[in-house]
């Protein structure tokens, strides 16, 4: 009886472990595109700052990313100009698009197949009939992130990255300082990447 109970109970903790890995929300690739000059000598060299693009709101979500940004920017050789108390070298303008949407289903959840087929034994008719149970497609948040490296005094960009990201609505990435995380060391991999390239980061 012991040795049932033993084994019912190993049954029972994979069945809840595999219920539960089940659970957790799929993690999709950031799509990355990088361009940059080539004599882009002064890139990882010298202070920068990070700033909003125009037309993009310098709110806590953009403080959140821009920070995260920063993070890689120091990472790669920057240094922060807002420590040393002055306007940077070299300007990082940052812009954060984000939007839900739920991806659409075609046809009808309800499908009716009809087949025939006739022989010496006579004529037989077969129905189909499926109905779809899954329910509606999981919701989606889609952000795309898009950074261009100026020299503050020429004006000229060095270097620009994009990308874009999307997870499920209830995946922990889908929330911001996560998922700003994952952006941004996405778009910073290799830097400063092959020049016209989109790549896929896992």
């Amino acid at each position: 009886m012991r040795k049932f109970l033993q084994t019912v109970g190993g049954a029972a903790t994979l069945a809840i472990a595999t219920a539960l890995a089940g659970c957790v929300a799929p993690v999709g690739p950031v799509e990355v595109t990088r361009f940059h000059a080539p004599d882009a000598i002064p890139l990882r060299q010298g202070t920068i700052s990070v700033e909003p693009a125009p037309g993009q709101e310098g709110g806590i979500e953009f403080r959140t990313y821009a920070g995260a940004v920063m993070r890689e920017l120091t990472r790669l050789g920057y240094s922060d100009a807002a420590q040393a108390g002055a306007p940077g070298q070299q300007v990082a303008t940052l812009s954060i698009e984000r939007h839900r949407y739920r991806p659409g289903r075609d046809g009808s959840p309800v499908s009716v197949g009809v087949g025939g087929s006739t022989g010496s034994y006579g004529s037989g008719l077969g129905v189909g009939l499926g109905i779809n149970l899954s329910g509606p497609p999981p919701e989606q948040v889609e952000t795309r992130m898009h950074v261009m490296i100026r020299e503050r005094d020429s004006g000229r960009t060095i270097w620009e990255g994009r990308a874009s990201f999307a997870v499920r609505a209830d995946s922990p990435l889908a929330q911001t300082p996560l998922g700003a995380a994952k952006m941004a060391e996405a778009l910073f991999k290799d830097f400063p990447g092959q020049s016209g390239e989109t790549i896929l980061v896992k």
